[in-house]
């Protein structure tokens, strides 16, 4: 039996696995395909402290190789979550890791601090996400900000944190160490990148927000890179995603020095794309022989 457990910052996961945040709900819809169960764990849908109501439609188009996305972070709130959502989450036997995003800090420690006592594995803090005008996007590029709302979220937290790191930046090593500075246990990376489409026969931006957020295979080799950086600057356990499609794409960022990883936008092309990197990195190791996947965290220097 192959060992596929990692661990991050004491959470012991069955497999390095996860769901990437806003790419498959927040109450197991994926669950009418096959038993979620069988990942490491699920990423929740941006959490807020109060209902938001996203970005203007139209807020997602399809790219060459992947999409852009301007949801704006829409979601129906902390008090919906935990009511709603939360119990549907618990019927499997996977970690919860719920992403939470907020406009200012004190946003982001209401929402942190209403978690405290939930049954919720870990905290992934979004502070990346390229649509959202105000708040969001100024921590997440600027290291000051970054250390600093790492540091009061630590306080306010019982869980261990995740700090969802921006590709939006000149040197991703500073902003990895910055959040390692602020007490972050963990980092996720990339979220979107920004970019824009315009449609030539309206004339018109295809996205109403005019930029979004681009994923999906296009971004890959900008995240393994990134993860690769990130890996090298600091000593904490990293989850890597961008662009990750089945388990050949999931060792790229495990050697690179993931020790998880997450998918995303290949859930929208295929449900089970979770899934089948579980069983592809399971492949890979029964092709290389290799007895526990900790021995594949990084080993490309």
């Amino acid at each position: 039996m192959r060992n596929m457990s990692v661990n991050l910052a004491g959470v012991e996961l069955k497999n390095p696995v996860m769901t990437a945040s806003g790419t498959f709900g927040s109450s197991g819809e994926y669950g009418e395909f096959y038993d979620l169960g069988a990942l490491g764990a699920i990423v929740t849908k941006g959490v807020a402290n109060v209902p938001w109501p996203g970005n203007p439609v139209p807020r997602i188009a399809e790219t060459k190789s992947g999409m852009l996305n301007a949801i704006g972070l829409q979601n129906p709130g902390i008090d919906v979550f935990l009511e709603r959502d939360l119990p549907l989450l618990k019927q499997y036997d996977t970690k919860i890791i719920v992403n939470v995003c907020g406009k200012t800090v004190e946003d982001y420690c209401e929402v942190v601090e209403r978690l405290s006592d939930e049954p919720v594995d870990m905290l992934e803090i979004n502070v990346s996400c390229p649509n959202v005008k105000e708040g969001g996007i100024a921590f997440g590029q600027k290291p000051d900000a970054l250390e600093a709302i790492t540091r009061e979220v630590k306080r306010h937290a019982k869980q261990p944190v995740i700090m969802k790191l921006s590709p939006n930046v000149t040197d991703i090593a500073e902003m990895a160490r910055a959040a390692e500075a602020g007490g972050a246990d963990v980092l996720s990376l990339i979220n979107t990148i920004t970019g824009m489409k315009i449609d030539i026969h309206k004339r018109a931006f295809a996205i109403a927000n005019k930029t979004g957020g681009l994923s999906g295979p296009a971004v890959k080799p900008v995240a393994v890179r990134m993860v690769y950086q990130a890996a090298q600057a600091v000593s904490l356990p990293i989850i890597g995603m961008g662009g990750i499609m089945n388990g050949e794409d999931a060792m790229e960022f495990i050697l690179a020095g993931a020790t998880a990883v997450s998918v995303g936008t290949a859930n929208f092309a295929n449900p089970f794309a979770a899934k089948e990197t579980v069983e592809g990195i399971r492949a890979y190791m029964e092709r290389y022989q290799v007895e526990d996947i900790r021995e594949l965290i990084g080993a490309v220097k």
